[in-house]
């Protein structure tokens, strides 16, 4: 998603395990890089994987961690300012960027990633070394089945059910005009909830989403920046390819975890990102419900 100024450090803790028992995975375009697993939280096994740990730059994934962050420095039964309510509402919906830089800044910058690779136990995730980009940060598909695993079996009960609803609540349009219903909304049938990312696919949709507004139970832009020379992140990551993710939980409880994360090669437009990510969301749903 298109990303914003802002940064992240690390630390170290307490790991959920993430168990592996593969099955035949489906193929990926040429040029495409994918990076995916597939997690039964009832059996404790991951059931689909490829390059599990390969760092990706989050985009706007890690705006999860930046809504879960926010709730554990407070703690359960804090309430939340009516402002801050107004931006982690439509972070975690509609992907807002103004949002997440606000936010960002207000809660610490890089302080919110290295307080939640500690808390979660994340192996994979690091800052970007520029601080002024928050979708710069490096994650991988093994900790971000981790961070879902975390607020759906360790979190605080308010936390789990603030951050879940509102991601089954997402809309189908994004605050930057942008359709955000490609992967795991499109592909995964009954009512996921869902959180995805892009970056590098310009600052127009390619044409205007229009979405139904949906009862919403909790109320009654800065743009991507360029890349700039010498800039990387601690890992080295691609920070120029088209990046396009979705992640989410589906099944009966929330009981399954999937995220796809891919690079694009360079040019691709995001129509037929959105449709390669769909399309592959879509077999390793197909492979992880058959298996």
């Amino acid at each position: 998603m298109k990303l914003t100024r802002i940064l992240v450090a690390a630390t170290a803790a307490a790991a959920l395990s993430v168990p592996s028992t593969a099955i035949a995975a489906p193929a990926v375009d040429p040029g495409v890089t994918a990076a995916y697993a597939v997690y039964d939280r009832n059996t404790g096994h991951m059931k689909l994987s490829s390059n599990e740990h390969m760092k990706i730059r989050s985009a706007s994934i890690v705006k999860i961690l930046i809504a879960l962050d926010y709730l554990e420095k407070r703690g359960p039964g804090a309430t939340i300012p009516q402002a801050d309510l107004d931006r982690l509402v439509p972070m975690l919906r509609s992907s807002d960027d103004n949002a997440a830089s606000s936010l960002w800044v207000q809660e610490g910058w890089e302080k919110i990633i290295q307080r939640m690779i500690v808390l979660i136990g994340l192996e994979d995730t690091e800052p970007p070394a520029n601080v002024g980009f928050w979708g710069y940060t490096a994650v991988s598909a093994s900790d971000i089945v981790k961070i879902y695993r975390y607020i759906q079996e360790r979190a605080n009960p308010s936390f789990h059910n603030f951050i879940m609803t509102n991601l089954h609540y997402a809309t189908k349009c994004a605050t930057d005009g942008f359709d955000q219903s490609f992967g795991i909304p499109s592909a995964v049938p009954g009512y996921p909830g869902w959180k995805q990312g892009w970056s590098r696919f310009g600052d127009t949709p390619p044409r205007p989403c229009a979405q139904a507004q949906a009862k919403d139970p909790f109320i009654g832009a800065a743009k991507e920046g360029p890349v700039e020379p010498g800039i990387a992140s601690a890992s080295d990551i691609d920070l120029t390819s088209p990046a396009m993710h979705t992640s989410g939980v589906y099944s009966r409880w929330d009981r399954k975890i999937m995220v796809v994360l891919t690079l694009q090669p360079a040019g691709t437009t995001w129509d037929v990102a959105a449709e390669r990510v769909t399309r592959l969301t879509g077999e390793l749903y197909a492979a992880e419900l058959g298996s």
